[in-house]
């Protein structure tokens, strides 16, 4: 067998404790905040990246990861001796940076023929954000470590990525609205009379699933929700940003519903909190066929 490396990209939210306990290679996004670009998990971790959101009226800007990254970064990992590469990337739909992993292959053996036939470069569109993918690179991760072949990693990614669901809430929509993800209109007068939009994050799309009037009920419908799409008894995931309560909150009430706690915690980064706004809460988990 030869050497595996899972490779993703910051977007995954993945904690740095999982990144160096299961060996992941983590991208990082150049994200603009103010008049400064910076490095995600490089110049700032996520407190710091909310502080500086405060700090400038504008919302952040997040570039691609380009092709020429891809290659540079694939050349590497063959000067190294690995012989596979899987990738588990940001929504497709939601990004060029999977079109760009694809791209980079065919750039590499123009660039570095004796790269041809010596090393294999799997890319998976991960068609989700934050734990919606970053929970596959975890586990993809930690079935190469157990020595699973890549054969096997790949099956796993292509099943559980048809069936990863997200439901999260938004309790600031100035920034959902400033980057089109609400339309701007909408998103200020939803602030204005206190409407929270739950959204749902599902084969690639992101849609509306449900409202509330104020906060209170936001943490209860989405696990309402979650709970009657997931697969019964599987393992779930709590996404959040600038608010521990929420968080405890959201593990609270799953935990009396199903009778068990969230599997892990991911706290959203600089290209989620761009979109969504730092004060957010969800659950990610499989949905029941």
């Amino acid at each position: 067998m030869g050497k595996i490396q899972i490779i993703t990209d910051s977007a995954s939210d993945i904690s740095k404790e999982a990144e160096q306990k299961y060996n992941l290679d983590v991208i990082s996004y150049s994200v603009v905040i103010g008049d400064q670009t910076y490095t995600s998990r490089v110049d700032f971790d996520n407190e710091g990246c909310y502080k500086l959101m405060e700090e400038n009226d504008g919302i952040p800007m997040t570039s691609q990861i380009t092709a020429f990254q891809f290659m540079d970064l694939y050349y590497e990992y063959y000067q190294k001796g690995c012989t596979e590469l899987v990738l588990i990337l940001i929504n497709g739909k939601g990004s060029a940076t999977y079109n760009n992993s694809l791209m980079a292959v065919d750039m590499l053996i123009e660039e570095h023929p004796e790269c041809e036939g010596k090393m294999h470069i799997y890319s998976h569109d991960g068609g989700s954000y934050s734990a919606g993918y970053g929970e596959l690179a975890v586990m993809a991760g930690k079935m190469a470590q157990e020595g699973s072949s890549v054969e096997e990693i790949n099956a796993y990614l292509e099943e559980k990525i048809a069936h990863r669901r997200i439901y999260f809430g938004i309790y600031n929509l100035k920034y959902a609205g400033k980057s089109g993800r609400i339309p701007s209109a909408a998103a200020f007068i939803g602030d204005k009379i206190g409407i929270k939009p739950i959204m749902k994050i599902w084969d690639h799309e992101i849609t509306t699933a449900g409202k509330c009037r104020g906060e209170k009920k936001v943490v209860s419908k989405i696990c309402d929700m979650a709970i009657a799409d997931m697969e019964p008894g599987s393992a779930y995931q709590i996404e959040y940003g600038d608010d521990d309560k929420i968080k405890e909150e959201m593990a609270q009430k799953m935990t009396e519903k199903l009778g068990y706690g969230p599997s892990s915690y991911y706290q959203i980064g600089a290209e989620i909190a761009a979109n969504a706004g730092p004060r957010v809460v969800g659950i990610a988990f499989d949905a029941k066929e």
